[in-house]
């Protein structure tokens, strides 16, 4: 009889430990090469799909100096509740860029108004009495808004699901330089050319800590071709 050559219940065991052990040390890293790319494409995506809304805007309206407006949200009622047909700021968003966009829903909020793509994505603005600070959410907002809201630190999802962008093209003064006659970009007030101040700023650095709004966090990726850098201080995630 000829001798069969079999695996022992040992071995195949072993196997599979090893394999589970491998697996259990790779998948986190792998996982986190998807966030980012989704981050990535999304960020790149929407940068784009914006400024060409604003140029398109422009052919219609004229120079875009002229047509912003940093306007309010809506009227808050006596229970707390935003009144339909109020927010200065939804009306300014459909009248300029929602034509010119791949919407899928805006809706106004207590503190916020909040725009969503067709993507997956979302953008909404940082106040209610603001139009010319907006984050953008390359993901599913609720869930990144959530685990803001679970932290100490009131700005926890900056920089890892939310990511600051500014509109505001009409102030020609230094600290608005990197702004003045452009679109929507990346958070760059007041920044001094430095790559340094965009980690470590102590009011908008990336790398600060439960005091800032790490609002220069995505200027770092643009400046990288919208590629999250390997010294990137957070694990994104969409």
């Amino acid at each position: 009889m000829k001798k069969r050559n079999a695996f022992t219940l040992a071995e195949v065991l072993i196997t599979l430990g090893i394999i589970g052990i491998v697996a259990a040390m790779t998948m986190p890293t792998l996982i986190q090469k998807n966030n980012n790319r989704v981050v990535e494409t999304r960020l790149m995506k929407f940068y784009s799909a914006i400024n060409q809304a604003v140029k398109m805007a422009e052919v219609y309206y004229g120079d875009k100096k002229y047509w912003w407006e940093d306007v309010k949200g809506a009227t808050i009622d006596k229970d707390g509740n935003p009144v339909p047909g109020t927010s200065d700021v939804e009306k300014w968003f459909r009248k300029y860029l929602a034509p010119y966009m791949k919407i899928t829903k805006m809706e106004n909020g207590k503190e916020n108004f909040v725009v969503y793509f067709a993507d997956g994505s979302a953008i909404r603005t940082r106040r209610k009495d603001s139009s010319r600070d907006w984050d953008f959410f390359p993901g599913n907002i609720q869930r990144c808004v959530k685990k803001q809201e679970n932290t100490v630190d009131a700005q926890e999802s900056v920089g890892r699901c939310a990511f600051p962008f500014i509109f505001k093209p009409n102030s020609d003064e230094e600290f608005w330089k990197y702004h003045y006659n452009k679109g929507f970009e990346p958070y760059k007030h007041n920044w001094d050319g430095n790559i340094d101040m965009l980690y470590n700023d102590s009011a908008y650095g990336c790398n600060s800590k439960s005091s800032s709004w790490r609002q220069y966090c995505t200027a770092i990726i643009q400046l990288n071709g919208w590629k999250i850098p390997d010294n990137y201080p957070f694990k994104v995630s969409y």
